[in-house]
């Protein structure tokens, strides 16, 4: 099968070709590093970071960049608040954002482009708009005249009418149409100021992507990424002074992913509706986080709750539960693989929907990088596992049967790696798990233990009544035991 994209510039499914073959480039909008990050933007983060991944799965080299706006009227209002300057927040919030998406398994891009660091390259593309008629200087501001583009529009689908609300900035008397974007602001008394050809100031938010785009990726690159709100302003104008300024396609396929919802609204923080990442990793593992964001297509709203993440996480437990129950019970392929023809009914079942997960992910995937369906297949396999699993009772598992619960387990687990999914051990991810259950209910491992300990003492001393006691006082902690040849395994739930 083909990978089609949904490309928002022509509104329909395309298949897709980058420009040189067996190379992608790669844009996504980064954060405003004023502040920690939120679910919303965790789950542009972890979108694109899946369609990095499926695309080095797919063969293809790609270089991804993603940057950050280090510059910014809200970056500058915090610092005056705190009394420092504004590279110290910017620096202080892309640190806090590389810790939240390490934790989440978001692999780093390949370039991480600052604003700041590119503004001779801005001063460029305003200098090239300006010789062309298409921009203009009005006081210490340069604005980009919208009239002059006659595709104005073209993304986002609204009429100029339809445009009127919606701007970034508010209106300035000095534009010569309220629809006209500023490319930069003359600097105001105490603000960050570089130097331009219109006196001291700083870009305007549009311009930076453009600049850095074709900086690092070329005046047409592949692929456009970020947040359904970022289509209207901020991509259309970028496609405005890129093409006005180049006179060239600046982007080949724009993709976008959907909201995070809170009570049917999208999530933000001028909303003040938003959970930081960090809040959320106090009481959910980061895995069960990241499985919630991909469970739904990239471009349909999630709607967050405590309940959804639950759920979520249930799955997840279950998920991993499987492939520990492979690993203890079939530690190696234990010889030949099993003949098709000898299988019985349960095994054949694994046997062909471990064989057919390759092609189903690779089908989900490629149709838009449908990630739920894609997980769906993964689930399948995993139930299937389990029951051929359960069928031997506790046995230990030798021969083909061996061979076949472990090659099961290896194809779930080579798959979910690409969704970034199953990056632990299942004993890691356990720790984990209770870790963070433990924090929440305010008790300790050491004391779960001690408990255990106990426990098993009165087991071995015969003193059922008082293992008993103690295992309802585990109960009613929210531990729950399992008894097992190997020992007592424990949960908090």
């Amino acid at each position: 099968m083909t990978l089609t994209v949904y490309n928002t510039l022509t509104k329909k499914r395309e298949s897709f070709q980058p420009l040189e073959p067996g190379k992608v480039r790669l844009y996504v909008c980064g954060v405003t590093v004023y502040d920690l990050c939120h679910v919303g933007h965790a789950r542009s983060a972890i979108v694109f970071d899946v369609i990095y991944r499926y695309l080095k799965y797919r063969g293809y080299q790609v270089t991804y960049v993603r940057n950050f706006t280090d510059i910014d009227d809200k970056i500058i209002k915090r610092a005056n608040e705190e009394g420092t300057d504004y590279r110290t927040i910017a620096d202080r919030y892309i640190a806090a954002f590389h810790e939240d998406m390490d934790a989440l398994d978001v692999l780093r891009p390949d370039l991480e482009p600052l604003a700041t660091d590119n503004i001779d390259q801005m001063i460029h593309i305003i200098r090239r708009l300006e010789e062309k008629g298409i921009a203009y200087q009005a006081g210490s501001d340069v604005y980009f005249s919208v009239e002059k583009f006659p595709e104005y529009g073209k993304l986002s689908g609204r009429s100029l009418e339809d445009m009127m609300a919606g701007a970034r900035v508010e209106v300035d008397p000095n534009k010569k149409n309220p629809l006209d974007f500023v490319l930069w602001k003359g600097s105001k008394p105490g603000e960050p100021a570089w130097d331009s050809p219109w006196g001291p100031g700083r870009p305007g938010w549009h311009i930076e992507c453009s600049a850095m785009g074709n900086r690092f990726l070329g005046p047409t690159f592949d692929v456009h990424g970020g947040g359904k709100d970022l289509i209207f302003p901020h991509h259309e104008n970028e496609i405005a002074q890129s093409e006005a300024a180049f006179g060239v396609p600046f982007v080949r396929y724009w993709v976008h992913n959907g909201f995070v919802n809170i009570n049917n609204e999208k999530m933000s923080k001028s909303l003040g509706n938003f959970f930081t990442i960090r809040d959320i990793l106090k009481s959910v593992h980061p895995e069960t986080l990241r499985l919630f964001v991909i469970s739904k297509h990239y471009r349909s709203p999630v709607d967050f709750s405590d309940e959804a993440l639950a759920e979520t996480e249930r799955a997840l437990v279950r998920l991993y539960a499987t492939l520990e129950d492979a690993d203890r019970r079939a530690p190696d392929t234990g010889g030949d693989p099993p003949h098709e023809k000898a299988l019985m009914a349960q095994d054949k079942d694994l046997f062909e929907k471990s064989r057919n997960l390759p092609d189903h992910f690779r089908d989900a995937m490629d149709n838009d990088f449908n990630t739920a369906q894609a997980i769906g297949h993964l689930f399948e396999v995993q139930r299937a596992l389990q029951r051929f699993l359960d069928s031997f009772g506790r046995k230990k598992l030798k021969g083909p049967a061996a061979f076949l619960a472990r090659q099961a387990a290896e194809t779930i687990q080579e798959h979910a790696k690409v969704l970034g999914l199953i990056t632990r051990t299942p004993e890691a991810f356990s720790r984990q798990i209770r870790q963070i259950k433990i924090r929440e209910k305010g008790l300790s491992e050491a004391q779960v233990h001690d408990l255990i300990a106990k426990r098993d003492q009165a087991r071995k001393a015969k003193d059922f009544a008082e293992a008993d006691r103690i295992r309802d006082q585990l109960t009613a902690m929210g531990v729950q035991l399992e008894d097992t040849p190997e020992g007592t395994r424990w949960r908090v739930h």
